[in-house]
């Protein structure tokens, strides 16, 4: 069976629920999505991977043709979570700490993520949104302690759209970049998530 989902000018994470919803239809086949941006193509890719399928991606044009092969096939997907972390979802909604003082928020955060190097067992996964994307990118006071988490295990998530709004996509230098979709799912998916 194969099914084709036409994605393109769709807005994140319609691209990756409409995969999905393709890929429950198919038992055994081919589900090909077309998207006409990278952000769109590398969540539709991640979501493949996540699922055990093989994936590949023909460029066309400037669009992308995501292919995702569903049935009996070997899986090369490795998460990068160790299964000593805890079942933890940590969600980062600005690059300072508290409320108040900005400043004291900056020291506060790099207190923080300084102090959670030092904690084991460490979170399954920390997700950055809105200014929290500011963390994962170029200027960073804390990317060091970040990329030290991201080695232990722990899986490091930025929002694209956020990292557009702020005019950060090409200024990210730890972790990935994902979507709202897989950031509910990962939330939904831990024992408990953590929002600072």
């Amino acid at each position: 069976m194969r099914l084709e989902v036409d994605a393109r000018g769709m807005e994140c994470p319609k691209p990756v629920i409409e995969t999905k919803k393709a890929m429950e239809k198919v038992n055994e086949g081919t589900v090909t999505t077309i998207v006409d941006n990278d952000i769109a193509k590398e969540n539709v890719t991640k979501l493949a991977k996540s699922l055990s399928y093989d994936v590949n991606v023909e460029e066309v044009d400037g669009e992308y043709y995501v292919n995702i092969y569903k049935g009996l096939l070997e899986n090369d997907y490795i998460p990068k979570s160790k299964p000593t972390n805890r079942d933890l979802v940590i969600l980062m909604g600005k690059d300072s700490m508290g409320e108040g003082s900005e400043e004291l928020g900056k020291v506060l955060i790099r207190g923080y993520f300084y102090t959670l190097t030092e904690s084991k067992p460490y979170p399954k996964a920390i997700l950055f949104v809105n200014s929290g994307v500011k963390l994962t990118t170029e200027g960073s006071e804390v990317v060091d302690d970040i990329r030290s988490l991201e080695r232990e295990g722990v899986e490091i998530i930025s929002c694209g759209t956020c990292l557009d709004y702020f005019n950060l996509k090409d200024k990210l230098i730890v972790g990935g970049v994902s979507n709202m979709y897989t950031m509910v799912e990962k939330m939904n998916g831990a024992k408990n998530t953590i929002k600072l």
